[in-house]
């Protein structure tokens, strides 16, 4: 550049520091030329010392801001004002995610650096209450640009919109995890009249009161608490609606489960007549598990009405049949009871005769007697 070089406000160009001071550096814009860097133009941030941000020999692009008298008034602020503008655009454009660094807490929210001075409202620092902003002071966070006016300098960040996106995702590919059928385990979060919320890592399910225990529950509160781990079923899964139904019971051995070892065909079982019906009457055998004693098994003598030799809440024995325990069918005979006892009878009689010779009976007049009560 020759001494003879012009300079125009809104001129942008290539200077080095050649000299630093408190408030202000000296820039070398040509030969034997140099132009004035007041510390207010050096950044958007206050600084203490010019030093803080430029040094002897630094090589910088300026914008002309000013021109007082024989002096050039230089900015750096301006060239990264303009930088950072042209930035933003496009990450706003893009709804991009990306780092600032938290400069100072101010009444309302913070500020951070994006080149420029960036605001961040309270209510968009986070998703929940936050009880100390400075804590943020000082560290890098990942924002959105919620609002930006280039005409009133006006940048507005939202970190409360990066971590929504964050929780959405994160619940999007928890659901995408969970399969309905599969096993897992979760934490209960919430008790309802109606039911059990659990989390799933990231995201809740519920599980029905009627899916709580293979008994009938009256307050769900009486077999899960509160940060309990539970083991559950996946019943269904509806991402659109963000609804999972869960099952405890189904995680469970069920009552036939739990006598599918304990009893076998040819037990006597003692049990409380629950339902009577037209073809027979269904006896209790465990809880929640029942067996049917056909009409045709009610008693050695014939039936033409159940109501005529059993009552609903009676209690009866009977012997076991029958037992087909993946279909959760028992059949049971009360009869097979009392022709046990008839032919124990009989058996008694033969053993008495053989034991009195003196008898005025015959064998045959005893056993006769015993056949006949069995024809009957």
């Amino acid at each position: 550049m020759g001494e003879g070089m012009t300079f125009q406000v809104g001129d942008v160009l290539e200077g080095t520091v050649s000299k630093v001071e408190e408030k202000f550096a000296k820039v070398e814009i040509g030969e034997g030329k140099e132009g004035i860097l007041p510390i207010s133009e050096i950044s958007s941030f206050h600084l203490e010392s010019a030093s803080e941000k430029v040094s002897e020999g630094k090589s910088l692009k300026l914008k002309v801001v000013k021109l007082d008298d024989e002096d050039v008034i230089l900015s750096l602020k301006a060239i990264e004002t303009d930088n950072a503008w042209e930035d933003l655009e496009k990450k706003y454009q893009a709804n991009e995610t990306f780092e600032v660094t938290v400069k100072e807490e101010v009444k309302g929210g913070l500020v951070a650096n994006v080149g420029l001075r960036a605001f961040i409202p309270a209510s968009l620092v986070d998703t929940q209450f936050v009880e100390d902003f400075s804590e943020f002071v000082g560290k890098t966070i990942k924002v959105k640009i919620s609002e930006m006016d280039k005409e009133k300098s006006r940048v507005i960040l939202s970190r409360k919109a990066v971590l929504e996106e964050e929780e959405k995702m994160g619940r999007v590919k928890a659901f995408e995890a969970i399969k309905a059928g599969n096993v897992v385990e979760g934490t209960v979060q919430r008790i309802t009249n109606f039911g059990v919320f659990i989390d799933l890592g990231g995201v809740d399910g519920l599980v029905h009161i009627s899916q709580l225990s293979h008994e009938r529950v009256e307050q769900p509160s009486e077999v899960v608490k509160e940060g309990e781990t539970v083991k559950v079923k996946v019943l269904e899964v509806d991402p659109d609606n963000e609804r999972i139904s869960l099952s405890i019971k189904a995680t469970l051995p069920g009552p036939w489960d739990a006598v599918k070892g304990s009893i076998k065909v040819g037990d006597i079982i003692e049990g409380k007549v629950t339902r009577i019906v037209n073809f027979g009457a269904f006896v209790e055998i465990e809880h929640g598990v029942e067996g049917l004693v056909h009409i045709s098994q009610l008693s050695t003598d014939r039936v033409t009405k159940v109501n005529d030799v059993l009552k609903e809440g009676q209690t009866v024995s009977a012997k076991i049949t029958d037992a087909d325990f993946a279909k959760k069918r028992i059949s049971l005979s009360i009869r097979a009871l009392e022709e046990g006892k008839q032919r124990e009878e009989m058996e008694k009689y033969v053993k008495e005769y053989q034991q009195d010779e003196n008898t005025g009976f015959s064998l045959g007049d005893r056993i006769g007697d015993q056949l006949n009560k069995l024809r009957k």
